[in-house]
Order: structure tokens, then C-alpha cells, then sequence
């Protein structure tokens, strides 16, 4: 037996009008072209599908059947042409994140807070598991928008600068460098610097300062939490380097210190990669545009 949606969607609109003159009406047929398809859907079947003496006409066992049928497969059919029209549209898609900077979370989470009630059809991920092989994450599909301060020349990949960020050197307020006006590399040396637990090529202090320098500190301790990392410097256990939005109430608080780092101080960039064709869609453009505007907030704050 050969059956297309159209069977389906005719043996529902008899069922629901009860004749064939109102069902016709229905689907934008004629009452002939109607009759002739239920002839030719009741001759595959091998037996009637109404009983057409009935006023309304009423389904037979097998046409009940194929209702049955129908009230499953056409409600899911509708709902996949609306995806595909939706996808079409730029309505909607999928945003799978991946971040190379675990200080962004003070900025994300109200970001994707803004593009939910924008992009309610999006599906919305963070895929923490990628984090440190983001970029080529990106290249495989797996995410959709990468967050990094580190671009690097891959094909197909497009970068959109977000913003500038400045990373400050925290100390305790006790702290031997608290008179200083700027830190230097060899400052370092004495120090337990505390830092994420990611490797040097991803954290800026080592990037941009102290691999230059060949500058090692003392000693280097990891802590995932930025809150954890505060309460340490705070009680004098050691230093850090994070970037100026996280440091929006620390540097009121008189058990901090916050130095630039230099006499010119340290200037970084945030970039959002996603995949050169997926750039244009509207709902990445509108990411890109929220993920511009909520860090500078936190940087005035």
C-alpha cells in the first residue's frame, strides 16, 4: 500500500466535515477530484473506507485506521514544515557556545538572557567539555560561537571583534606592591600567582607579560572559581591577573589592590568566532551585537 500525506490529510477532512462537498472545500479540490482520489486510496486498501449512505458520512474500521494514522503523523508534519520555515527565515537555528575565558561568565549569562527572549526558537548550549579545543570544535560543528581572546588563522572561520579588555594585576590590600604604580614582569618572580586551571597559552598574564619576559613566578596555584580566587588574594595566599569587568566591585573594596600591569598597562581584545557562512544569519549577528554591549557595562560599573 502507497500512502501520501495527501491520503492522510483527505480521510481527516471527510472525517471532519462529513461529506465530501464540505471536505472538498477543505482542501482547495473539487468534489471530483476528491471522490476519485478515495476511490483510488479504497481500491489499494482492498476494502471501503466510509459508509456513504450514513448522513454524515462516518469511517469504516479500516478508514478509522488510517484517522488514527493521520491525527499522529500530520500534526508532526505541520510542525516540521514550520521548523523548516522557521529555519529559513532565520527565526531559528541552534547556538551551541564554546568560551576559551572562563572570566566571561560574568558577562554571558546576561547576554544569553537578552538573546533568549529575542531568539526564543534558538536552541541555547554552553559545551564547557570544549572549551580548550574550542576553534577546532567550531571547524567539526560541534559549536556554533566560540569565545576567545586568542584568534587563530583557521579556513572557514570568520572572527568579529566584541571588545577591549584591560587585565589587572589583584593583590591583597597588605600587599608588598600596594604603593606601586604599575607591576612589572620580574615582580612576578616572588609571587604564588593564582590563575584558572587552563594551560599558559590561554591565560593572557603568561601570554602577553611573562612568557616574553621569561618571567616565571614562584609558584602557580589553580582555582576554577573566580569567587575562590578573590577570597585567596584577599587572605593573603597569593596574586592574580583578571580582566577589568570582574573587577568592577573589587577595586572599592579596601581588601584589594588593583595595578595595570606596566607603565602602559596590558590591552587585550575579545573575539567571537563562528563559521564563515553561518555569519550573516540574524540571530549570530544579534549574539554578536549583545556580547558587544553587556561586557562594557560591567567595565563602567
Amino acid at each position: 500500500m502507497y500512502l501520501e500525506f495527501r491520503h492522510l490529510r483527505t480521510i481527516r477532512a471527510i472525517h471532519e466535515a462529513g461529506g465530501l462537498a464540505r471536505a472538498a472545500d477543505m482542501l482547495h479540490i473539487t468534489q471530483s477530484a476528491l471522490s476519485h482520489q478515495v476511490k483510488g486510496l479504497e481500491e489499494q486498501v482492498g476494502m471501503e473506507l466510509f459508509h456513504r449512505r450514513s448522513k454524515p458520512m462516518k469511517l469504516s474500521p479500516a478508514g478509522m485506521k488510517l484517522l488514527r494514522l493521520a491525527e499522529r503523523i500530520l500534526p508532526e508534519v505541520s510542525a516540521l514544515e514550520e521548523e523548516f520555515r522557521a529555519l529559513k527565515s532565520g527565526r531559528s537555528g541552534r547556538m551551541h557556545i564554546a568560551i576559551e575565558c572562563h572570566a566571561c561568565f560574568e558577562w554571558l549569562f546576561p547576554v544569553l538572557d537578552g538573546f533568549r527572549h529575542a531568539w526564543p526558537e534558538v536552541d541555547v548550549d554552553i559545551r564547557m567539555r570544549l572549551a580548550f579545543d574550542a576553534l577546532e570544535a567550531l571547524r567539526r560543528e560541534e559549536v556554533d560561537f566560540v569565545v576567545t581572546s586568542d584568534p587563530v588563522d583557521l579556513p572557514g572561520i570568520t572572527y568579529a571583534p566584541l571588545f577591549d579588555y584591560e587585565p589587572r594585576f589583584v593583590a591583597a590590600g597588605t600587599h608588598r606592591l600596594a604603593d606601586r604604580d604599575f607591576i612589572m614582569p620580574e615582580d612576578f618572580e616572588e609571587e604564588m600567582l593564582i590563575t584558572y586551571p587552563v594551560e599558559r597559552s590561554k591565560l593572557d598574564i603568561f601570554t602577553a607579560l611573562l612568557t616574553p619576559a621569561r618571567v616565571e613566578p614562584r609558584a602557580q596555584r589553580q582555582v576554577e572559581l573566580t569567587e575562590v580566587i578573590l577570597m585567596l588574594v584577599a587572605a593573603g595566599r597569593g596574586v592574580t591577573v583578571l580582566p577589568d569587568w570582574v573587577l568592577r566591585e573589587v577595586k572599592y573594596n579596601p581588601d584589594y589592590i588593583t595595578k595595570p600591569i606596566t607603565e602602559a598597562g596590558l590591552s587585550k581584545r575579545m573575539y567571537a568566532a563562528t563559521r564563515e557562512e553561518e555569519a550573516p544569519k540574524p540571530y549570530i549577528a544579534h549574539m554578536i551585537r549583545l556580547a558587544r554591549t553587556e561586557p562594557v557595562k560591567l567595565q563602567r560599573a
